[in-house]
């Protein structure tokens, strides 16, 4: 009997030892799991616009679809609405690494726009402080050297624009040219980053920044004649005569008539140099110009160059697209897939001879749209779309919100965890303000401040005109006709003006015109400080340098 006893009171606690043990390894992997950081792998494309990613539809999504970059959005959320602060290369960036509009990051404009000022604050210093490891690669564009990153290589040539072959990196401080195709060399160092040199257990946020689609649209070897015998299709308002918008969209040097002869592929002579070389390769750019075939009519010759941009434009997002599937294939063969966070976006938008334009800069819908597309199983649920404003100042406070960081660093932008969660919040702002202020240089394009809702757009170019503009997004989505004095919507313009001045006391930038065009007027100095072939290009153009 006691025999059985002592065996009982045994059987007892051995049960209640596992029930235990069992207990103490369950928090143990609940532990885990709560404390396990996503990896972050943030892809951006210089002047990818949605027109161009077949996940967006329209009218080249089957002769030049984007297998790749459509796979991130049809395993995560894709965003039909997500907008540009300052529709310009720099300033965008400047945006999107603070979590603040230009005026508090004080990177205003790409021409005399200056560098960006390293001292200040951005996201990346924030995961590398939090024990991420942290690497770039790719378009930098800023100037100064980048912050909070362990490891970094970026284009540092053609005012740190990049060259599409052979261009030179600053790899960790040092320029060294590397002999190959950018899109192809970027994705190659980001991947012996993730292969060969980071910790294979710690975790890692990845910044791989492509120069493609940007211009001077130089694809690679085996895609130059990807659609040589194809007419591509012409946008809808190709032929827009900008009727009721002159001075705006009307005055500008980015329609189809302002291709150079480097853009349009003309072979250059051989042994130009300097001050030569630029003049003979940037004809094309200044009024009066014309490039293209002698024999063909002005109609047939804007057709002509269409057909040549839209091409090699679109042969360049395909090398992006390719890229982009070596980094999901790296991540799914190495079980990453699950716990890494992917984003797919560019600076801005872009016209594809939209409006009969190339380029951005606008509060125009082609080039205030940024395409963008985040992919994190755990989180996001697989093929959704969200159609909420955000803006580009939200990138950040985002990306480290879903990584669980906290920090005592104010931002303008918001994190929109909880709609990637598929809850948007009441008081989500659905209204963005904008504001561009380069000029002339480049495209002639006045500097403007606006309002962006889901229903309306409002701008008012200022600098030397004073032309109000509003459009009924849901009537006229393309934006062809500017209702400013249609007495209907007198109303709404006042509502929206009362908004306007909301969002630009909130920003901290209500300021007069005259300190606006003192800003577009201000040289804040070059982006590089040392003279290279590209740099002068717009000395040359002007006549400064003769």
């Amino acid at each position: 009997m006691l025999k059985t006893l002592k065996l009982g009171f045994a059987c007892t606690f051995l049960l209640v030892a596992c029930k235990e043990t069992n207990k103490e390894q369950a928090y143990n992997t609940v532990e885990q799991v709560e404390v396990q950081k996503p990896n972050i792998i943030y892809i951006m494309a210089d002047d990818l616009t949605t027109q161009a990613i077949s996940a967006y539809g329209g009218i080249y999504s089957d002769l030049a679809p984007t297998p790749n970059i459509d796979r991130i959005a049809k395993e995560g959320m894709l965003f039909q609405d997500v907008l540009c602060t300052n529709a310009i290369c720099g300033p965008s960036r400047a945006a999107i690494l603070t979590g603040n509009y230009s005026n508090l990051n004080g990177y205003y404009k790409n021409e005399s726009g200056g560098k960006f000022d390293e001292t200040q604050w951005t996201f990346p210093q924030e995961f590398q402080k939090n024990g991420y490891q942290t690497s770039l690669f790719g378009k930098w564009h800023l100037g100064s050297e980048p912050q909070g990153f362990d490891v970094f290589k970026y284009h540092n040539s053609a005012g740190q624009q990049g060259h599409y072959w052979n261009p030179v990196y600053n790899i960790n401080g040092k320029d060294t040219k590397v002999k190959g195709y950018s899109t192809n060399l970027s994705t190659d160092f980001a991947m012996d980053w993730l292969q060969n040199e980071r910790k294979q257990d710690d975790p890692f946020l990845m910044v791989l920044q492509f120069k493609a689609p940007h211009r001077p649209w130089q694809p690679d070897k085996k895609y130059e004649q990807l659609w040589e015998n194809i007419e591509m299709p012409y946008p809808s308002t190709f032929n827009d005569n900008y009727k009721g918008r002159e001075l705006t969209a009307g005055n500008t040097e980015m329609t189809m008539e302002y291709f150079s002869r480097r853009d349009m592929k003309f072979e250059e002579p051989a042994n130009l140099k300097g001050k030569e070389k630029i003049k003979w390769a940037f004809y094309g750019a200044k009024p009066g110009e014309v490039v293209q075939p002698e024999g063909l009519n002005a109609e047939e010759g804007r057709k002509w160059r269409y057909q040549t941009y839209i091409k090699d434009y679109l042969a360049c997002v395909k090398s992006v697209d390719d890229n982009i599937g070596r980094v999901l294939k790296y991540l799914d063969e190495n079980n990453l897939t699950d716990n890494t966070i992917i984003v797919l976006t560019s600076d801005q938008g872009f016209y594809l001879g939209d409006h009969g334009f190339f380029d951005k800069r606008f509060i125009y819908e082609e080039s205030i749209r940024m395409p963008f597309m985040v992919r994190y199983p755990k989180v996001v649920k697989a093929e959704s779309v969200n159609d909420d404003i955000i803006t580009n100042i939200d990138f950040a406070p985002t990306l480290l919100d879903l990584a669980n960081i906290d920090t005592d660093q104010k931002m303008q932008g918001e994190s929109f965890k909880s709609i990637l969660e598929g809850q948007t919040p009441k008081d989500w702002e659905q209204a963005m303000y904008y504001h561009y202020y380069e000029f002339p240089y480049w495209h002639h394009v006045q500097p403007h401040y606006g309002i962006r809702t889901q229903k309306y757009t409002l701008a008012h170019f200022y600098y030397n005109i004073d032309v109000w503009e509003l459009y009924d997004l849901e009537k006229d989505p393309n934006q062809m006709n500017n209702v400013i004095n249609d007495p209907q919507y007198a109303i709404v313009l006042s509502q929206l003006k009362s908004k306007l001045k909301e969002l630009m006391k909130e920003s901290g930038n209500d300021k007069s015109l005259a300190d606006f065009r003192k800003i577009t007027d201000t040289d804040f100095g070059s982006i590089v400080d040392k003279k290279d072939d590209e740099t002068s290009v717009q000395d040359v153009l002007t006549g400064k340098s003769d």
